[in-house]
């Protein structure tokens, strides 16, 4: 064996050590991050960026290359998990297949849910349908991930076998995984969203951004996934980076959200922000009106309240959508031996039909809020008045400004 072939078999042409082979490898699965966050899902699958024609195609190109993942089934699969989250027809919820099924499986899971040709069609909608995509990526999907073996060894050698398999795990553990399993299962919420979204962290570094999760379903059109001072998205920053550039065009991020003081009944303006942002509005509820008043009933009934498990108690956030029907029941029979906290819920459940009725008459929709603030205010109740006088004020900010 010659000295030249056997130092190409140990280093491959770079010559890198395994420092400058880790930092490579860094590297190549961030920009498949940045592909996947980026393009795949917040410009393609939600529309809320569009990228200049030739990085678009770069990052297409790199997912083929790294994942051999679709476009058009990709999207198709995340916008369909958004249409029937926490149901059973949700490709990948932990919440119905188990956690340790998406954890561990997701990859097959998506596999599973692109067979479906049905639901790509009617999903996948505006995806990439170009000659290279018909006659390479889509037709010719494994070609990508058996190119990138061949990059790997002609870069580093046998060493890069290793490279190649590790980066081919990447993305089903971290975001079939990861965040699409437990960003539905455990972390911490800002929101009190209809599924189970959570946010892993408040600064989404090392998966794009996509840890910011229960803020990502709150508002899914948005590019930018944080939405609290001390959260840190870096896929925000890089569209951010790129659009000074003149790379990228935002189209939509969440709107802000305001306060208007001393707002006498709610108006036009209020009911547009409510709309926007409802679960924001339901979230302030629970932890405004309905937490206050739980720890008022503990401090009085004392072991009546205590014999509550937390995590029934807890679940007043959501009208007991998540437990089981024997948690429903109990937790149903507590709150009506408990007349104040009764009328609480009944006034977060009107509250929330006012706000569910958003494609009616905007007319009878703002009505209907005018009443529930007069009947809101007139039980008495310190933390309902005090929330009502809050929510008359509700108006949208300009969203970019705090951007």
């Amino acid at each position: 064996m010659s000295s030249a072939f056997y130092d190409w078999l140990t280093s491959g042409f770079t010559g890198f050590g395994w420092v400058g082979i880790l930092v490579t490898f860094l590297v190549f699965v961030q920009l498949t991050i940045f592909s996947v966050t980026l393009y795949l899902h917040r410009s393609q699958a939600h529309r809320s960026v569009d990228f200049h024609p030739a990085l678009a195609h770069f990052f297409r190109f790199w997912t083929w290359l790294t994942t051999s993942m679709i476009t058009k089934e990709w999207a198709a699969i995340h916008r369909k998990h958004h249409a029937k989250c926490e149901t059973d027809e949700d490709p990948h919820s932990p919440h119905t297949r188990g956690i340790r099924k998406v954890f561990w499986e997701g990859a097959e899971l998506y596999r599973e849910a692109r067979a479906s040709r049905e639901d790509m069609e009617k999903y996948g909608r505006g995806c990439p349908d170009d000659w290279i995509e018909r006659n390479l990526y889509a037709k010719h999907s494994n070609w990508g991930p058996t190119l990138m073996l061949l990059i790997d060894v002609a870069l580093f050698g046998v060493v890069g076998i290793a490279v190649w398999a590790v980066q081919m795990v990447w993305i089903p553990f971290w975001a079939a995984g990861v965040v699409n399993g437990l960003g539905h299962w455990w972390g911490y919420r800002n929101f009190e969203t209809a599924d189970k979204a959570t946010n892993l962290t408040p600064w989404g570094v090392w998966i794009g951004g996509e840890e910011l999760h229960n803020n990502h379903h709150t508002f899914p059109s948005s590019a930018k996934f944080a939405l609290r001072k001390w959260e840190f998205d870096i896929g925000w920053v890089v569209i951010r980076g790129l659009e000074k550039l003149g790379l990228a065009r935002v189209l939509r991020v969440a709107p802000s959200l305001d306060v208007r003081p001393n707002v006498a009944m709610p108006d036009s303006e209020t009911l547009k922000a409510l709309l926007s942002h409802r679960f924001q509005a339901m979230t302030d509820y629970y932890r405004s009106v309905l937490k206050p008043a739980l720890r008022e009933e503990r401090a009085g009934a004392g072991a009546g309240l205590e014999g509550v498990p937390r995590r029934v108690r807890r679940a007043l956030a959501s009208d007991g959508r998540w437990l089981d029907a024997k948690g429903r029941e109990r937790l149903q029979a507590w709150v009506q031996a408990h007349p104040r906290l009764a009328l609480l819920v009944e006034y977060r459940t009107r509250l929330a039909a006012v706000l569910e009725a958003r494609q009616s008459d905007a007319a009878a929709s703002l009505h209907s809020l005018q009443e529930w603030c007069r009947e809101a205010e007139a039980t008495g109740i310190r933390g309902l008045q005090e929330f009502s006088a809050r929510l008359k004020g509700y108006t949208l900010a300009p969203a970019r400004a705090a951007a």
